[in-house]
């Protein structure tokens, strides 16, 4: 019998966030070392509570979700959802508009699958989470990397998009706040993205899932909201702003000229159809937490805990020579870069390994994030102050003398 191998499809496909390095950290833990995992957004992991109105929420109305739910959602949730996003600007939605699915990782899935064609493309940022990538991939396209420029706020790089547009680009994806950055994205930057989709004739695909989660005084804006004569899918959900990671609740809205879309979204009907329905227990919940933003407000503004932990992060990174760094200002990440001149870096996976074994920290290289340089990281800033404070202080240590050539070597001699 001949081996059984992996589809071609899966070539390019990676998951660095839970990836070998991670493997590498359980096992660690699995040998009694103590790890500090700052490889993943989960709020929970770091003691994070589900808000009183998510508990309410549920209080005797888990029977309800017993059975299955039409495919498109509970309508109560379906409605608080469209409901949410008016409140936003973005003009003519409503219930029918959307899907709810088991996060926005499976919506994303929804929003590709009945669009593209083999060797279609899509605009991606670069640094990027990846679920985009590996979804267009997995969905038979190819994605396009645009560049966010790190010397102008990691914001899109408009000219660098135009120029990698051609007659196979469907659609561009913008995520705003940005995964990795933690950066949000001005309205004058949105509308240029805007104007470009329409010269162009594309669709736009909004990842707003940290939308809730702006910090110093700044506000978010829904790019679906500057445009209603282009084409436009926003995804969102509770995972973050609730801190709901494992509830899975996650949801796309359609907007933009029905006509253009109609047949589009009858593929979107045909996928949710055969999956039958998204969690019913986590739909429950969105009309109270979506009615509930405090919760969010809470935690990044001074005093929160979010913002308390960001600016605890700072004042040590900013202390550790060979490293600069954005300072973000939405969710929880901060993505900063390495002198690989001064470290001698050519592979930002062996500097995550070599981190993880001298300090116990564990985080993702840059490359996890399709940026295509050894010379970045992402750094999750979810455990406590005076966590992160110790954890900053360890890294700066290490990076104290760090010298790569050497770690190949001690490699080399070890294998």
């Amino acid at each position: 019998m001949n081996k059984i191998l992996r589809a071609k499809r899966m070539e390019h496909v990676h998951s660095d966030i839970r990836g070998p390095l991670f493997i590498e950290a359980m096992n660690m833990q699995a040998k009694g070392i103590d790890v500090l995992k700052l490889n993943t957004g989960n709020p929970a992991t770091f003691g994070f509570k589900q808000p009183k109105s998510i508990e309410d929420a549920l209080e005797h109305h888990t029977a309800d979700g017993v059975g299955y739910c039409d495919f498109r959602g509970m309508p109560q949730s379906r409605e608080a959802i469209s409901s949410y996003h008016r409140s936003k600007g973005i003009k003519g939605v409503t219930a029918d508009d959307v899907f709810i699915g088991n996060g926005v990782s499976e919506v994303v899935s929804f929003a590709l699958m009945p669009l593209l064609n083999d060797g279609d493309e899509v605009l991606v940022p670069t640094p990027s989470y990846s679920i985009w990538g590996n979804s267009v991939y997995l969905a038979g396209g190819k994605p396009v990397f645009y560049v966010c420029d790190e010397k102008a706020n990691w914001y899109p790089d408009i000219d660098d998009i135009r120029s990698k547009i051609t007659s196979r680009t469907k659609a561009i994806v913008v995520i705003n706040p940005n995964n990795p950055t933690g950066m949000l994205y001005p309205r004058e930057i949105l509308e240029q993205i805007v104007e470009v989709a329409r010269e162009a004739g594309i669709m736009v695909f909004a990842d707003e899932i940290y939308d809730r989660l702006v910090m110093d005084g700044l506000e978010h804006t829904s790019i679906a909201s500057l445009a209603d004569d282009v084409p436009m899918v926003t995804l969102n959900g509770l995972s973050k702003s609730h801190c709901l990671c494992g509830y899975r609740c996650g949801w796309m809205i359609i907007s933009g000229p029905r006509a253009l879309t109609e047949d589009y979204k009858q593929g979107i009907v045909q996928l949710t159809s055969l999956r039958l329905c998204a969690n019913t227990l986590g739909q429950i919940v969105i009309p109270a937490a979506l009615d509930d933003m405090e919760t969010p407000m809470s935690m990044v503004r001074p005093g929160g805990r979010i913002y308390e932990q960001r600016e605890a992060t700072i004042r040590e990174l900013e202390k550790i020579d060979g490293l600069s760094f954005v300072k973000n200002n939405s969710a929880f990440y901060i993505f900063p870069k390495m002198d690989v001149d001064k470290f001698h870096i050519t592979d930002d996976k062996q500097f995550a390994s070599d981190l993880l074994h001298e300090t116990n920290i564990l985080l993702v290289p840059g490359s996890g994030f399709d940026w295509h340089r050894p010379d970045h990281f992402r750094l999750v800033m979810l455990p406590q102050a005076e966590v992160l404070s110790d954890a900053m202080k360890r890294m700066g240590e290490f990076l104290d003398g760090y010298d790569q050539r050497k770690s190949f070597k001690i490699e080399r001699k070890s294998a």
